[in-house]
């Protein structure tokens, strides 16, 4: 006998011994279960549970945080069962067989996750007690211990199906692919969840229409009957993102209400080094600044009520006066300008007349006199919010522009409200301009009647007629640009008519 045979039949030899099978083995055995499937044991990992307990798991786990909370209607189905259950007849005759559905909720169902959606989730109790339904033409006994033999009876069916069904899931879910490694598996055998006697919360996501955002208009504009003659001007902007429609008449009905927050008293009789006078040569001071630097009229018009807000609490002396109002300044461009002057360029404007840490003390001062609340309504804005609404031109506007200005100067309005004062300057420029009166439209959105501003326009329109003092022609010079229609050039109205 060769050798390499001789080898051959000792390796095979042993191989037998040992149990294990060899290229010649397995080809014979191939032969022999020709035609039929070989039936391998598939892989499983060393620390899965085994196939009897292994529980499928959905592909985005429990999202939601909630536990057995979203059981489908298919599987409700796949748990209903038919089962027979003896009814006890009325008459005390022998129990007769009546045909009962159970649903069966089962336990290690599935957590299903959630998806969020641009539509409303509504809660709704859904009971998990068995449900019994009759057939048609069967009557069930009322009395009381027929009742609990049914429903002990049913009970008892209940946790034998139960337990049936959990076993039969599990090895169907695992027969189809026991291959399937499941890791991090989740508890929801134990977790605390509801008895099959006791009511069950579940959340099911309910899909809605979403409300289109045309329709979800303000309060003030649609939803509230306009008065007759009054034009939406919210609705037409309400495709503009950048007007906010939708909270525009919100936002100015709470400036209104924050007016009485910063109301200004007659302090002058309480400064006994400052004048009316002085008062209006720092307010002209403070225009120039804002020419000088261009900057924005709203950090103007809260510079000139920070001052005032300031010597209506703080007695001071002449030679501060100009200090607080380029503190004011400084403080306003801060909070409104996107590049503020630096402290320098205000030291400079100054004419070198205060230090550098006297302007930033003079800051902090002022800062907390007004508790550091500068949201303050301002008649400027206002004033563009009425021109707006009522659609006027921008000459008309520059025109309340102006008369609103000049009244900065003048102590005597001092104590009047911003949105009364804005609504008086445009009732005086529709007059200049012959363009009519107050319209239902400036009524409706500025919340103030002809008989409220009317005293203010004839005051603002004596103030007009005033001899302009060489000391204080800023204002007047400003609006006699042609950048600014030269509104200041238009010809007064010598009796004002309302």
């Amino acid at each position: 006998m060769r050798p390499h045979k001789k080898m051959n039949q000792q390796i095979s030899t042993a191989a037998s011994k040992k149990g294990a099978i060899t290229r010649s083995k397995n080809a014979a055995n191939t032969s022999k279960s020709e035609g039929k499937e070989s039936e391998l044991p598939k892989r499983k990992a060393e620390g899965s549970p085994p196939n009897d307990k292994t529980l499928k798991r959905s592909a985005f786990g429990d999202i939601t945080n909630a536990r057995e909370s979203n059981i489908t209607s298919q599987d409700v189905k796949k748990l209903s069962k038919k089962i027979i259950v003896k009814k006890a007849d009325p008459k005390g005759n022998e129990k007769a067989n009546m045909k009962v559905t159970v649903t069966v909720p089962n336990k290690s169902t599935a957590i299903q996750p959630v998806l969020k959606t641009h539509t409303t989730l509504k809660k709704f109790p859904v009971s998990t007690k068995p449900k019994v339904v009759r057939q048609k033409n069967e009557e069930v006994s009322t009395k009381s211990g027929t009742s609990q033999v049914l429903e002990k009876e049913i009970k008892e069916d209940i946790s034998v199906i139960s337990e049936q069904q959990e076993i039969n899931l599990s090895s169907k879910d695992n027969s189809g692919n026991s291959s399937l490694y499941v890791s991090a598996l989740d508890d929801t055998q134990n977790d605390g969840s509801n008895s099959h006697d006791e009511p069950q919360m579940l959340e099911f996501p309910i899909l809605e229409q979403a409300p289109s955002p045309k329709a979800s208009i303000c309060k003030s504009s649609t939803t509230a009957r306009l008065p007759e003659g009054v034009e939406d001007f919210d609705k037409e902007t309400l495709n503009d993102p950048f007007q906010v429609s939708l909270y525009a008449m919100d936002i100015f009905n709470y400036l209104k209400e924050r007016e009485v927050l910063f109301i200004v008293k007659n302090y002058m009789v309480r400064q006994p080094s400052i004048s009316q006078w002085m008062r209006s040569l720092l307010v002209d001071w403070m225009v120039e600044v804002q020419e000088s630097f261009e900057l924005n009229h709203e950090t103007l018009y809260l510079a000139v009520k920070l001052v005032d807000l300031y010597l209506d609490k703080i007695v001071v002396g002449k030679e501060t006066l100009q200090l607080i109002g380029a503190a004011a300044m400084f403080i306003a461009s801060k909070f409104d300008e996107r590049i503020p002057p630096l402290v320098e360029d205000f030291l400079y404007i100054c004419d070198g007349a205060y230090t550098h840490s006297e302007l930033i003390k003079m800051e902090t001062n002022l800062l907390k006199v007004v508790d550091f609340n500068l949201g303050i309504p301002l008649s400027y804005r206002f004033l563009r919010r009425y021109a707006r609404c009522a659609k006027l031109s921008l000459s008309t506007l520059t025109l309340a522009r102006y008369i609103l200005e000049s009244s900065l100067l003048e102590y005597s309005f001092v104590s009047e409200s911003s949105s009364k004062m804005a609504a008086a300057a445009l009732l005086l420029a529709l007059k200049t301009k012959l363009l009519g009166g107050w319209t239902p439209t400036l009524q409706y959105y500025s919340g103030y009647k002809l008989e409220d501003i009317g005293h203010l326009a004839h005051q603002l329109n004596a103030m007009l007629h005033k001899k302009p003092k060489t000391a204080l022609t800023t204002v007047r010079n400003k609006y006699s640009h042609k950048i600014f229609f030269e509104v200041a050039k238009i010809p007064l109205l010598e009796n004002l008519d309302l």
